[in-house]
């Protein structure tokens, strides 16, 4: 064989073990402050794991804090495909409230259990405008140019007490530092005239959420009420083992206060 087919196959291989590399799965960590919007008062903390591969995410695992550091709430999400309207179910012991999106061959079938143990199901058509739970994110950075270039765009985003979908106009806001792009989320129609926004704040060169202000999917001691909060998260995220993923998973659920 000649020293330049040798050569040849040589760069292939590393050019192949290079994308192998690239492409391996991998936990990311990150945590973000929810504080009361009108208070500034501290409420929760939020601890996200994430399972990529490459820049594809796979599943996310989130829990919920008390400001003492109790667990009170888990929420899993399972992209599986269907990036922007994920499958999820969120659990919080304080309430017994409970909420989760499975995927059909149609859309998403959602389930409710409210404080008072009473289930309610629907479902919602899948379409190109429809999107869920964490799936925004994933929805932001595909629309990022268009947003950026300040278009207004419209989705469909599920709101899973109703067991519907909303229309939502999406456009770009003032951001508040030259490092960050921001977006607010209003309804559409007359509903947007009374209804309150949702603003979020995301970094302009890697596209990482920064910050939340709008309505909770956690709600008050209760199980009543959305709380309205807004979510900090100034560090990024960290590589972890799997033994912090299993133990996030693991971790009991206990009843704590989050008031104000």
């Amino acid at each position: 064989m000649s020293t330049s087919l040798l050569l040849l196959r040589a760069a292939i291989f590393a050019a192949l073990s290079l994308t192998t590399l690239s492409a391996q799965a991998y936990i990311e960590r990150e945590t973000g402050l929810a504080r009361d919007l009108s208070s500034d008062l501290p409420l929760y903390r939020e601890e996200h794991l994430l399972r990529r591969t490459g820049d594809v995410p796979g599943e996310r695992l989130v829990i919920y804090r008390c400001t003492n550091g109790t667990a009170f709430a888990r929420k899993t999400v399972r992209y599986a495909g269907a990036r922007v309207a994920p499958q999820f179910e969120l659990i919080d012991a304080r309430s017994g409230y409970r909420e989760s999106a499975t995927c059909s061959n149609t859309g998403l079938l959602i389930s409710v259990t409210d404080s008072a143990n009473r289930t309610s199901q629907g479902a919602v058509a899948s379409n190109q405008a429809l999107v869920a739970d964490a799936g925004f994110d994933e929805w932001v950075r595909a629309q990022w140019q268009a947003l950026t270039s300040g278009k207004k765009l419209e989705m469909q985003f599920l709101v899973p007490s109703r067991l519907r979908t909303y229309g939502f106009a999406v456009s770009s806001a003032e951001a508040r530092t030259p490092n960050e792009r921001a977006f607010r989320l209003r309804l559409g129609g007359l509903l947007g005239l009374f209804a309150p926004s949702i603003d979020v704040a995301y970094d302009a060169q890697t596209r990482r959420l920064l910050r939340f202000e709008g309505l909770s999917n956690i709600r008050d001691d209760s199980g009543d009420a959305p709380l309205k909060v807004r979510i900090d998260f100034p560090m990024p995220p960290q590589e972890v083992d799997e033994a912090a993923w299993q133990s996030a998973a693991s971790e009991p659920l206990r009843a704590c206060s989050v008031s104000a």
